[in-house]
């Protein structure tokens, strides 16, 4: 049985995330200036996309490539069925 996969090394990058969003909260308490807000919403977008991209990707390397190469054809359809639906979804956002 293989290892559940684990996602803890992302937490540095959250946390460091949520300071941001705190950050943006005190620019907005403090009245900032609308630009210096938004540049600092986009510097939070682009780090959860990166934090989005990791965990997409290890989800790739251990449980889709699992079930993909294991004997069960229906896993492998369950997988290749939860992987289309995710690129569906990410599509409309």
């Amino acid at each position: 049985m293989s290892q559940p996969t684990t996602h803890k090394e992302q937490l540095p990058f959250l946390r460091k995330i949520e300071g941001q969003i705190r950050g943006i909260q005190r620019m907005i308490e403090d009245e900032r200036y609308c630009v210096d807000i938004l540049n600092q919403i986009h510097s939070v977008l682009s780090a959860l996309a990166r934090v989005e991209d990791k965990v997409l990707e290890k989800h790739f390397e251990n449980c889709v490539q699992s079930a993909v190469g294991g004997k069960s054809a229906a896993e492998r359809k369950k997988k290749l069925d939860e992987v289309l639906e995710l690129i569906s979804r990410f599509r409309k956002t």
